[in-house]
């Protein structure tokens, strides 16, 4: 069996009565690009800072690459971090930021200006080499800090919300160059984030972690296809929670299940239900347009209600927008249904 990247073995990190972390195990494998996901406050940020070795753990073993590292000095370790800030400095220019790794261990100067410019080219920066970073966009420093990070070859980069000051725009564009990037060099990158949209673009594997624990780990598609925890559900995308007597009118048991929006079909009230569907009777309480797609809520006869998304194929905003009140029945495929394991 290969060895993982990173091993996290019972690890703990307790701040007086506050547990950050609490009791993780976890292996990311080498190469992968894997995505601590959660809230603010959730331990993944924590748990980042506990592998770079800028903290230590209360409890528990971390191991890089087979080696136990708790304890030993960030230094010591063969991992680099990109920080939200990018931490550039500002009186060099973006060659000298990116060699400086190189410079501090006396590298000399032919190779450190190869390395540095290979690392430019590898992040599309190959003419900016002599401009400061105030003379940069937001998307070009993050380039920067992050061919600095790879010039020392790490073994594995630590991403601490690197994309999180940049507009959604710029941010987009650069999820998909930062797992290209990731792909070409072939490292570990563990990233950091709240925003699910991050983690679903670029993760190989995910962890969503909640409360200092992790809640699921797995693929993009097998945490939204199926979301083990009412929490992943509803963090990890939008989700329909149904529990206690409308789950019972609806599926003939009270145990709670999930439903995603997009796979209900809004469909007139006297439609017929086959019996590889699941049906609810209800009417449209509230309708969003959203371009792309219209959001439909609708409270159901049995109680509680339903989100609804469909995308606007035929629909215009006043044809969505009329739908408001009207009676409906909601299908959907039975398979579609996820059953949710009740918190602890």
């Amino acid at each position: 069996m290969t060895t993982p990247a990173i091993r996290f073995t019972h690890v703990s990190r307790h701040f007086g009565d506050v547990r950050a972390v609490d009791n993780v195990s976890l292996d990311v494998l080498d190469g992968e690009f894997f995505t601590l996901l959660g809230p603010s406050g959730s331990g993944k940020t924590t748990s980042l800072r506990l592998i770079a070795g800028f903290d230590q753990p209360t409890s528990g073993s971390i191991q890089l690459h087979g080696q136990e590292v708790s304890g030993l000095p960030p230094y010591e370790r063969d991992v680099n971090t990109v920080f939200q800030d990018y931490a550039l400095f500002p009186h060099m220019d973006v060659a000298e930021n990116v060699g400086y790794g190189l410079m501090i261990k006396k590298v000399p100067k032919p190779e450190r200006a190869k390395r540095v410019q290979e690392m430019l080219d590898l992040v599309e920066l190959s003419q900016l080499g002599q401009r400061r970073p105030a003379q940069l966009s937001g998307g070009q420093r993050q380039r920067v800090a992050l061919a600095r990070a790879l010039i020392n070859h790490p073994r594995v980069l630590l991403l601490d919300e690197p994309l999180g000051a940049l507009d959604l725009k710029l941010r987009q564009q650069m999820q998909i160059e930062l797992k290209a990037i990731q792909q070409r060099v072939g490292i570990t990158f563990i990233y950091v984030t709240h925003d699910q949209e991050e983690a679903l673009t670029m993760s190989d594997r995910l962890a969503v972690f909640n409360r200092g624990q992790i809640e699921q780990i797995g693929t993009p598609a097998e945490l939204y296809e199926y979301p083990a925890t009412s929490f992943v559900a509803g963090f990890l995308g939008v989700s329909n929670l149904v529990s206690g007597d409308t789950a019972r009118a609806i599926t003939g048991a009270a145990a709670t299940f999930s439903v995603r929006p997009e796979k209900i079909r809004l469909a007139e009230p006297d439609a017929a239900v086959w019996p590889d569907l699941f049906s609810a009777d209800g009417h449209i309480r509230d309708v969003i347009y959203l371009g792309m797609y219209t959001r439909y809520l609708v409270e159901l006869d049995a109680g509680g209600e339903l989100t609804v998304v469909q995308q606007n194929l035929n629909t215009t905003s006043m044809s969505a927008l009329a739908t408001k009140g009207k009676a409906v029945r909601l299908l959907w495929a039975k398979e579609h249904n996820r059953l949710i394991r009740e918190a602890d």
